[in-house]
């Protein structure tokens, strides 16, 4: 299983609006003093002159990003009043075409500037995100909440059946009408003055979120005095440990840096298990420890504005109102969907620990186990039960080996897609790769943008964004990008991948094929722009390849001598594929039912900042999912991501996995990698971006509701649980 993965662009454009500031909030805030504007030309001002409209990164200057936001904020409100005060009566084209076409300045520097904040970001960026967010859910509430824009789209959305549109047409108008009212637009006017405060108040809290979440993480690393407590590191990852080391003054010492989730990979590594228990604890702490990056007054005052957000909105809980627009619909789908997969999931975990147990007390370890012994004994039972571990897989999973010959490779046999390198167009970091994506008749379909390195400037984790999203109302096509965090190797040596980063690699791109293969009217639906419950599902679908024999052989191979991955060790790592997963299911479970709990409260049941763990725990307990030596994979304190775009949405990435394993399913007993599979499911589900209803596109494909059987047997969780239909 790969990692749950935030993703980008798969909101529509007025809900994109209203979580702007959440979008942003995606690294640390800096002092700043407004950055002086300098005399080259804005490149905002106009459409990139490159092709696809790729961005300028060359003539990008971080001075441009102001004067582009208040301006592409003032020319958007003026076409937004056009549109509002038009005299003509309101049709199709007057109003949400027009709407449609609206903001194209403030769009493409808020674009921009969304991915490099996450990306590569820098103090005056940070200090600009800051000084923005605010004032972007100002400018969000004067469109939403302008009642003669409304009025419009209401007189069309009464009359829709009449307007002659196509399918397309007719769902823009529902979709927009569901947004203005969402955001506010028939509240009173006193109650929308609330809510303007209500939002503002969201969104500067939110970026201080943010800003803590990542300057602690840095903050939090962890230094060690002898070389010999790192013992089971690799030399590679001792030298970048003294390396980071160094780069803090610490010359001599060795410095591990931690990644924003509960447990950290170098625990399945180190063989000092009072290191191992440093790092745990070092990483739950976070958030939580009382320290300037404190986050619990934080969560309480966000909980509870959201709650009578909610509530001023009309919905009894802010779960309510944020499921309200997904595939699940309500909470109750929700709550049924992960009360089943739990039991199962805490059942295999404890049979999982039984075994480590075991290890430990063949070893003569003399302890119990802990969260911090999870990875590292795991480990070495799956090498005693497969005969193999990550360092004899790792010399065949080369970076580029994987990317061209594996994920390129299976969109080729799969699609007809074909890749070429380039290197005219700028990037915004050296390490970035650039490729034209071609379709299977040749002609370009594509800029695909890879930036695989982790470093300081990026935020953690792995996403896809859209630099430009494809429409037939604007012309435009496709720029997308995928981002991972792989750590970069000393100069001279090869980048050598783990499998959980292979297959978040074939994740990736599920989304970026998503994306390419676009093919709507209305920028409104444009690729990934889907429920956030169905925007991971061709992902997820697109980590089957990554271990399909014919794709595996085609890039799993030694970077030293070329030789293919053993057929032994192939046949391993496939067998293998179920380890390991009741924790997984039981950490993700925990981080997803604690979401919902977090979210299904009144705003009188928010607890007071001393008292956000105590609410963690009884919430943990409550649901059946408190298992002390697998925590949840994020701890509220450091749950970035329902802080920003997925509040009571982290349930999404297993309910995409339900209709993943039903996809998966349906390719296996179809003849899996072939052309015609690829084709069918790129014409009835990938290109038809948010342009349908999810579930609809589901059975389009697959021609049935999904099952949750499938998923239950992928997980290895078949015991007993029947299989159920997830259509709410």
């Amino acid at each position: 299983m790969s990692r749950p993965i935030f993703s980008w662009n798969h909101l529509p454009p007025l809900m994109k609006l209203l979580l702007k500031a959440a979008l942003l909030a995606t690294a640390g805030i800096a002092m700043h003093a407004h950055a002086q504007a300098d005399s080259t030309p804005n490149p905002f001002f106009t459409e990139s002159p490159l092709p696809f409209q790729y961005p300028q990164f060359d003539k990008i200057r971080d001075s441009h990003f102001a004067p582009a936001f208040d301006a592409g904020m003032a020319e958007q409100l003026k076409e937004i009043e056009a549109i509002a005060n038009n005299p003509a009566p309101p049709t199709f084209e007057n109003t949400l075409i027009a709407l449609e076409k609206s903001g194209k300045v403030l769009d493409r520097a808020t674009t921009v500037f969304s991915a490099l904040v996450a990306a590569d970001t820098n103090d005056a960026r940070n200090a600009l995100r800051r000084e923005y967010s605010t004032k972007f859910a100002a400018h969000d509430d004067t469109i939403n909440l302008n009642p003669k824009l409304f009025a419009r789209i209401e007189t069309l959305y009464q009359n829709r059946a009449s307007l002659k549109l196509d399918p397309e047409g007719v769902r823009l108008v529902e979709r927009y009408y569901n947004d203005f009212v969402r955001a506010g637009a028939k509240l009173s006017e006193k109650d929308k003055e609330k809510l303007k405060q209500m939002n503002a108040e969201l969104a500067a809290l939110s970026s201080q979120f943010s800003q803590n979440v990542l300057d602690e993480v840095n903050a939090a690393a962890v230094v060690v005095d002898n070389v010999k407590d790192l013992d089971g590191l690799t030399p590679a990852q001792i030298t970048a440990a003294a390396d980071e080391a160094k780069s803090r003054g610490l010359e001599g010492k060795y410095v591990l840096t931690l990644l924003n989730t509960t447990g950290q990979p170098l625990e399945s590594q180190l063989k000092n298990r009072a290191l191992r228990q440093r790092i745990h604890e070092a990483s739950i702490a976070r958030g939580s420890n009382g320290g300037k990056y404190d986050n619990r007054e934080i969560i309480s005052k966000t909980m509870k504005l959201r709650a009578e957000r909610a509530r001023l909105l009309g919905y009894p809980n802010y779960a309510s109102y944020g499921l309200e627009n997904q595939t699940a619909r309500t909470t109750d789908a929700v709550n049924r969907m992960l009360g089943e997969l739990a039991p199962a999931a805490i059942a295999n975990a404890k049979r999982e620990a039984a075994d480590l147990q075991a290890m430990i007390d063949k070893e003569g370890g003399g302890f119990r186990l802990e969260p911090w012994d999870w990875s590292y004994y795991s480990e070495q039972v799956r090498a005693a039960k497969y005969a193999f571990d990550e360092s004899q897989l790792k010399p065949y999973l080369e970076l580029t080996n994987v990317l061209e010959n594996g994920v390129f490779y299976a969109a080729n046999q799969l699609y007809g897609l074909t890749f070429k390198r380039r290197q005219d167009l700028p990037v915004y970091h050296p390490d970035v790769r650039v490729y034209d994506v071609f379709d299977a008749n040749g002609q370009p379909l594509a800029i695909f943008i890879a930036d695989m390195y982790a470093r300081k400037s990026k935020r953690g984790g792995a996403w896809m964004n859209s630099y430009v999203s494809q429409s037939k109302l604007t012309g435009e096509r496709p720029v997308v990008a995928n981002h991972l965090n792989i750590p970069k190797p000393p100069a001279g040596e090869p980048t050598l991948l783990t499998w959980d980063e292979v297959t978040t690699a074939f994740h990736e791109f599920g989304h970026a094929l998503h994306g390419m293969f676009s093919n709507v009217t209305y920028p409104y639906f444009s690729g990934t722009r889907v429920p956030r419950d169905f925007v991971e599902f061709p992902s997820q679908v697109n980590e089957m390849w990554a271990e399909w024999p014919s794709v595996l052989k085609n890039y799993a191979k030694h970077y030293k001598t070329g030789e293919p991955i053993p057929q032994e060790l192939l046949d391993k790592v496939i067998a293998a594929s179920k380890f390991n997963q009741g924790f997984a299911t039981t950490e993700y479970l925990g981080a997803a039912m604690l979401d919902q709990r977090w979210h299904q409260i009144s705003a009188e049941q928010v607890p007071s900042a001393n008292d956000v763990l105590k609410f963690e725990s009884a919430a943990l307990t409550a649901d059946g999912i408190a298992f002390p030596a697998v925590p949840p994979r994020y701890r509220t304190t450091y749950f970035s991501h329902i802080m920003g775009g997925y509040a009571a949405g982290y349930y999404a990435y297993i309910w995409s996995e339900i209709l993943d394993a039903n996809t998966v399913e349906w390719f296996k007993k179809n003849g899996g990698l072939k052309r015609e599979n690829g084709d069918h499911f790129r014409k009835a589900l990938l290109s038809r971006g948010g342009s349908e209803e999810a579930t609809q596109l589901f059975r389009n494909f697959a021609g049935h509701d999904p099952q949750i059987g499938p998923l239950l047997e992928k997980r290895g969780l078949t015991s007993g649980t029947a299989a159920t239909s997830t259509a709410d």
